[in-house]
């Protein structure tokens, strides 16, 4: 029997990857002409965006183990986060763990036992609302310390951001090394698409790229074959298929599927400008760039929840963004030159980033939308909003889902 994985994003690698190691013949088809989805690697090199991991992330850590790419994920601040306050001009470092918090030197502004317990409240069951109006009396620690949280997380303002949401986050936090920073020593290419890929061949997976899925030909509550256009696949009683594809894309194939209603946009700034130094990684308040990862071969910048960001012309997002960064590099004195010129700069706008994680209960699509066809993807995750751990768990629940539909159909 085999087994079609439809997408090769994150999740799509988690489930190819899952279901060639329970010894499944497995073909994974990508309408594009590579891999990664929204962790691909652009054509010059570059990533489309600055994604970063910590240690709770136990799913995306233990795929990355797995294709032997762990060791290239390094920490670039351990001693806590640089921050640039663009209102003020304040230079500090935050630690992301309130178990740091013991030292001063590494509080958020506005910290109290007050602001605490309104933290520890929206990892509490209580009833939806936005995480600005639950904080909304703790304004210096929401502006400094939560507010950066929840752009990165849920890629949402915090005035529309759901606590729910916000709240799996903060659960998965407390544990040993959950706050620990990660990111992609050379890139995503080299540091995730290309070994997932390697290991992927080495388990026997058969990789078919620039082949769009036109529709699933539905026969008796289930999928009958895969039609690529000129290229139809038929399902035998004992094959099935994993959707590993975006929302609008997976409720095109299925339109009766509950799909998220509204989207965020996440913008990110690649500047060709060399570093002598280490892989490192700074946060700047009130500004436009939310997160600086500098890297020995360019800078990266992401605009998270970036609505007006992914209106702006790209010629003035850059000369903002490098005069932000600049300030940050030198304040925090990173090696090398830092001219006033802008140099080289690369805009790539995901207008269609994630899912607008606002409050009341997300869609819920079902695992098994048909009887031999599993559905995976980061917005698919009826918990945490959509990040790489959310694709993973997606990837792996869809791969336990088809595997068990392909067996069953396959017993006399």
């Amino acid at each position: 029997m085999t087994i079609h994985v439809v997408g090769a994003g994150v999740a799509g690698l988690a489930a190819a990857l899952a279901l060639a190691g329970q010894g499944h013949a497995v073909v994974l088809h990508e309408s594009t002409t590579q891999a990664g989805g929204r962790c691909r690697a652009l054509p010059d090199g570059t990533d489309n965006g600055t994604h970063a991991l910590i240690g709770a992330n136990k799913a995306a850590l233990g795929f990355l183990e797995r294709i032997g790419a762990r060791a290239s994920w390094v920490e670039p601040e351990p001693g806590g986060l640089p921050v640039l306050d663009m209102r003020d001009g304040r230079a500090f470092r935050l630690a992301l763990s309130p178990f740091g918090w013991r030292d001063p030197a590494l509080r958020p502004a506005g910290l109290s036992t007050a602001a605490l317990l309104a933290l520890a409240r929206l990892a509490l069951p209580l009833p939806d609302r936005a995480v600005g109006a639950a904080m909304a009396a703790h304004p210096e620690f929401l502006r400094g310390f939560l507010d950066p949280l929840v752009v990165a997380a849920l890629n949402t303002p915090v005035a529309e951001a759901s606590a729910h949401r916000l709240g799996a986050v903060l659960r998965r936090l407390g544990g040993p090394g959950a706050t620990r920073l990660f990111v992609a020593r050379q890139g995503l290419g080299p540091d995730l698409v290309a070994p997932a890929l390697a290991a992927l061949e080495r388990g026997g997976v058969a990789l078919r790229f620039g082949v769009r899925l036109r529709r699933l030909v539905l026969a008796s509550g289930r999928v009958a074959a895969l039609d690529f256009g000129g290229d139809a696949i038929t399902l035998r009683p004992g094959d099935a298929a994993v959707l590993a594809t975006p929302p609008w894309e997976s409720q095109r194939l299925l339109p009766h599927l509950p799909v998220p209603d509204g989207y965020a946009p996440i913008v990110n700034l690649h500047f060709d400008h060399a570093s002598p130094g280490p892989v490192r990684f700074l946060g700047l308040l009130e500004a436009l760039c939310q997160w600086v990862l500098v890297r020995p071969a360019g800078v990266s910048v992401t605009v998270s929840a970036g609505d007006d960001a992914a209106r702006e012309d790209q010629a003035t997002l850059a000369a903002r963004a490098w005069a932000e960064l600049r300030r940050a590099a030198l304040a925090f004195g990173l090696a090398g030159d830092w001219p006033e010129a802008v140099p080289p700069c690369r805009v790539v706008k995901e207008r269609r980033a994630t899912p607008r994680h606002t409050p009341g209960p997300p869609p819920r699509p079902p695992l098994l939308p048909m009887a031999n066809l599993a559905l995976a993807g980061d917005w698919t995750d009826p918990v945490l909003p959509a990040t790489i751990e959310a694709a993973v768990l997606s990837g792996e629940a869809a791969a336990r889902g088809a595997a068990k539909t392909a067996a069953g159909a396959a017993r006399p």
